[in-house]
């Protein structure tokens, strides 16, 4: 008997002349075992892709379609997280503790911004029957605050079943800056963008190597590849080529080319014959209604929405021609997805700087489109597209990104594997969901969720798998109801009929207006039949509360951006309102780094000088969109409070002798306005007022002692290191009255009830 392999299968004598050897039985499947990749997009309405009825290029994704079957049914949860927690469980998201973004973690157990280890990922599952597995791209499945250095790691893709990792932890990157993570450290990105440099060819590229190294060394062995593209999430980045290659594409404005995209999915039959084009949503107005520069805006952003898809289609294009290259094509199961629907996070303008929508801050238009509209899907823009452009690429549909009407949840898929799908080109229009994408793994491998995985009791799949359809257009795939719920939107469907509720945050739930909609005869969800069948509708609405408890749903919850707010919970970056630094240390992302945004707040910066002048970077937090630098240049000491694009600087002289000092910044708040304030060595040295407090920084994160990506101002070139001894960087923050004031009159009113 052997105490480290208690099933040895061999024999064990005193010497090798009376033992007889044995290995244990390599993992397998009881299935097939293809390869398998799952391509995610990201905010790519239903209508966005050619062969969904665009006029956006996208011939490889089109490719695939034409090799494969088109789902005209399919739907998420309107939001990303949420959906790609669905499509690597195969449960749904609240159940899995993924109410919203991973940012998030409201004390309740279906929003803790992490995937339950009682809902193992295909990745565990495939990883346990010997598959390779690797995950390029965005992740957004780990709560944000542990995502710096400090981790902990428990929910990074390594440690949810992952071999390797390249891409980015948190919802978005700068596409040319990105904040890089390889498997459980962060990295600098390999070039700028002056030498070509864009993550999206990055993570091609990786994922092409880790192939490449696979089947170069072990070609049997199955790889399951999960490759998260930043596009088409703001920021819409692409090299120039395939930004001027749009101009004047869509200068007939949102409603022709909404007509034209609905004509195509007619013609190509996507959509029934008998659709209905849903009306503007509340807030899109008339293409011409616009004034010249707002049309001029709109349509220079949607121009970098679709170079920023096509320049992704060429990535695909660049990673399929490498399967056909090494005869891996036909044995390669793809599921090509987007996450939710058209993003409504541009404002019904559109916004050069996304954080202007969520820091409810009016953009100058009369300046952008003067002196920055070539900056547009470049390196210093963060641009989003306008609510009319979104709706386009939601065609037929209503509504956007977050919400639970069509716009919101019906989403392209595509599956693409040759050696099964007969059907080249086929559509299939049976409903199906975001947690069907895992069922559809485990039902080719033969694999079966086990009762108790790594110690853990196991949620069963709510999904199903989708192979009943690959070879009839007529077989049903989903049985029994589907609820919907995202931010108080909610929404059920069940036998073909959908009830829906468009909710208005802050108002009370039962006040929610219900609409009932027959799903086989009104695709776009535009004639409510709630008057006509209340009987009907009560019953679904019934349903929804049934399956909501079933799920974990409760309670509803309709709050968002406040919840990016930090909290000072122990075992968090956040538990106290000081933080201490030790440089050098690693770039720090924004939901860990020191919560500056709103709060009065005081910088200390402890430097050790030698012989010789000194420069650089002491502290800096953003982009070049939006945050806040502190730094040491031509004999004098800086802080520029960067405001959506807009610059307020405090400077002052300062003449260090060698030996130790004190630099620094102190921030004060009035209102909605507040003060910088500069210091040396206990002294005021100049000053700013900030017209308007930036509340929310950006995505980008905090680098002490140099500024590492895309720089908060153009003094000079990152990463600027400054080139004294910092020795410790400490920022204390002040709790205003105001807030004080607003939590104690929230524990009152509960003490109340």
């Amino acid at each position: 008997m052997s105490i480290n392999e208690p099933d040895f299968q061999g024999r064990i004598g005193r010497t090798i002349a009376d033992s007889e050897p044995a290995w244990p039985k390599a993992p397998s499947v009881a299935g097939e075992s293809p390869n398998v990749i799952m391509i995610v997009l990201d905010d790519t309405g239903f209508a966005h892709l050619g062969c969904f009825g665009s006029t956006i290029e996208t011939p490889n994704i089109d490719r695939l379609a034409s090799g494969g079957l088109r789902y005209t049914g399919f739907h998420t949860t309107a939001l990303c997280s949420p959906s790609r927690a669905c499509f690597l469980t195969g449960r749904n998201h609240h159940a899995v503790g993924m109410r919203g973004v991973s940012n998030f973690d409201t004390g309740f157990p279906h929003m803790r911004g992490s995937i339950t280890p009682k809902a193992a990922t295909v990745a565990e599952l495939l990883g346990a029957h010997g598959y390779a597995t690797y995950a390029a791209g965005k992740w957004h499945l780990a709560p944000m605050r542990e995502c710096s250095a400090a981790g902990p790691h428990d929910n990074w893709p390594l440690q949810k079943g992952f071999d390797r990792f390249y891409g980015f932890l948190q919802g978005e990157t700068d596409q040319y800056y990105p904040e890089l993570t390889a498997d459980n450290h962060h990295i600098d990105p390999p070039r700028t963008p002056e030498e070509g440099y864009h993550v999206s060819e990055d993570l091609v590229d990786q994922s092409i190597g880790w192939v490449r190294d696979l089947k170069s060394v072990l070609p049997e062995r199955p790889f399951f590849l999960y490759l998260a593209f930043g596009a088409t999430h703001a920021p819409h980045q692409a090299p120039l080529e395939y930004r001027e290659k749009y101009r004047g594409r869509f200068d007939k404005g949102w409603d022709v080319v909404r007509e034209e995209w609905f004509a195509r999915q007619v013609e190509m039959g996507i959509v029934p014959a008998v659709t209905t084009l849903a009306p503007r949503n509340p807030g899109v107005r008339p293409w011409v209604d616009l004034s010249e520069n707002e049309r001029i805006f709109a349509t220079r952003l949607q121009e970098a929405f679709a170079a920023f898809l096509d320049h992704t289609d060429a990535q695909v294009g660049r990673l399929l021609d490498f399967l056909e290259e090494r005869g891996l094509m036909d044995d390669t199961l793809i599921m090509f997805v987007s996450d939710n629907g058209a993003s409504q996070e541009g404002g019904p303008r559109g916004v050069m700087d996304e954080f202007s929508f969520f820091n409810l801050q009016q953009e100058d238009l009369e300046d952008i489109v003067a002196n920055r509209l070539d900056d547009i899907g470049g390196p210093h823009s963060h641009s989003n597209i306008p609510w009319g452009w979104a709706q386009a690429g939601n065609t037929p549909l209503r509504w956007y990104k977050q919400n639970t009407y069509g716009g919101g949840i019906r989403d392209p898929l595509i599956v693409h594997w040759p050696k099964r799908i007969s059907d080249g080109g086929g559509i299939r229009t049976q409903f199906c969901h975001a947690t069907d994408l895992t069922p559809t793994i485990l039902d080719i491998t033969g694999i079966t969720v086990p009762t108790e995985f790594r110690g853990e009791q196991q949620i069963p799949l709510h999904g199903q798998s989708l192979v009943p359809s690959w070879d009839s257009a007529e077989t049903g795939v989903r049985s029994g109801a589907q609820y919907f719920e995202m931010a108080g939107h909610r929404g059920i469907v069940r036998d073909g009929w959908k009830a829906v509720t468009h909710h208005t945050k802050g108002q009370a739930f039962e006040a929610d207006s219900w609409g009932l909609y027959n799903l086989a005869e009104d695709f776009s969800e535009c004639q409510d039949l709630a008057a006509e069948q209340p009987e009907r509708l009560r019953d679904l609405v019934d349903a929804w509360w049934v399956e909501a408890g079933k799920h974990g749903v409760l309670p509803l919850d309709d709050r968002m951006i406040e919840l990016f707010g930090n909290t000072r919970r122990p075992g968090t970056p956040h538990a106290s309102d000081r933080y201490v630094y030790y440089p050098p240390i690693s770039h720090i992302p924004a939901d860990a780094s020191a919560a500056i945004g709103g709060r009065p707040w005081t910088l200390t910066c402890d430097v050790e000088i030698g012989d010789g002048s000194v420069e650089g970077v002491l502290y800096a937090r953003g982009s070049h969109n939006v945050g806040h630098v502190l730094f040491v240049k031509d004999g004098q000491l800086h802080f520029d409070y960067n405001a959506l694009g807009t610059h307020h600087r405090a400077s002052g002289a300062i003449t260090l002798a060698p030996g130790p000092h004190t630099l620094g910044a102190r921030f004060s708040r009035e209102g909605r306005a507040g003060l910088i304030t500069i210091t040396a060595d206990g002294a005021d040295i100049g000053s700013v007022p900030i017209p308007t407090v930036i509340r929310m920084l950006g995505s980008t994160g905090m680098d002490i002692g140099c500024d590492r990506l895309s720089t908060v101002v153009d003094d000079y070139v990152g990463p600027f290191p400054f080139t004294g001894t910092l020795t410790r960087v400490v920022v204390e923050i002040e709790r205003s009255r105001e807030a004080a004031d607003a939590v104690a009159a929230g524990r009152a009113e509960r003490a109340k009830d």
